[in-house]
């Protein structure tokens, strides 16, 4: 019998890295791997989901998942999918491309500069533990039910894990490095650019995923309160009308995009820093 990796893969004898004629294959082999252990992941999930709704016995309570799949058709056809997605999405963009603007900058600054950093962290520190839900009642009043509000509290999630990510990224990189440029006699712009901003990637596209989600999180508390559409609140709307297959829909659309925008900014990673993925970065 032929040696075996951990994944189940073909090893030569001695050897234990998988054996493709190709690279397609095995980039092939990965993909398909990683949907199925997805799906299994899910359909565990899905099993349990539905035992529970029978030994509550109760639909309004928790519907079955056949239900909640139901709800989502029925959504779909009525176009209310479509659009409360859009909605969000505009508003997750929007609030991620003003944080990643604004955060990536800063970051530098601090990671560069001891007293931008000596001034502006004390007043990181004190924002970043208070929640973004903290400021829904004072967003309120200030910016009202609308775009404005979930845009803010979005912004306000995603802002602080690109910043601090970023300032790690920057005082990671190997002092070497930037000591060899000098040498050189490479300038401080040019090396900020080929050596620090290349060595710091990794470290702010990690920042990016996790502001993404909890810009994402952030969302759906704000558009419960604040929003006159969006996916937060479809969910508090068909609460109210006790329609409870139509929140798990809507419940199981915000987890579903969430993972895929999580996915996306993962394949930026292996795009945007191949070296990192080489040397064992996460993924």
């Amino acid at each position: 019998m032929a040696a075996q990796d951990e994944n189940g893969a073909a090893v030569a004898p001695g050897d234990t890295t998988a054996y493709w004629p190709t690279p397609l294959a095995a980039r092939l082999y990965a993909s398909v791997a990683g949907v199925l252990v997805y799906l299994r992941a899910m359909a565990v999930f899905l099993v349990v989901w539905h035992l529970a709704s029978l030994w509550i016995g109760n639909p309004i309570l928790l519907p079955s998942p056949l239900d909640a799949a139901r709800a989502l058709v029925d959504l779909t056809l009525q176009g209310e999918v479509f659009s409360n997605v859009a909605a969000s999405l505009t508003r997750l963009g929007a609030s991620f491309a003003l944080a990643v603007l604004l955060g990536v900058p800063l970051g530098f600054a601090m990671g560069l500069s001891r007293a931008v950093f000596e001034m502006v962290d004390p007043l990181i520190e004190l924002l970043r533990p208070i929640s973004g839900i903290a400021w829904i009642p004072l967003g309120m009043f200030i910016l009202g039910v609308g775009e404005a509000l979930p845009t803010a509290i979005m912004f306000y999630g995603a802002f602080f894990p690109i910043v601090i990510n970023t300032v790690v990224g920057v005082r990671s990189v190997n002092p070497s490095l930037v000591q060899a440029a000098r040498v050189l006699g490479v300038g401080h712009a040019q090396i900020v650019r080929h050596v620090v901003w290349p060595a710091a990637l990794p470290n702010i596209l990690v920042g990016a995923r996790l502001g993404a989600g909890a810009g994402w999180m952030a969302m759906v508390a704000a558009e419960l309160i604040g929003a006159p559409s969006g996916l937060g609140f479809a969910v508090e709307w068909y609460r109210e009308l006790l329609m409870t297959p139509s929140v798990l829909a809507f419940v199981f659309l915000i987890g579903l995009l969430g993972y895929l925008f999580d996915r996306l900014l993962r394949w930026l990673q292996r795009v945007l820093t191949p070296w990192s993925q080489a040397e064992g970065g996460v993924s």
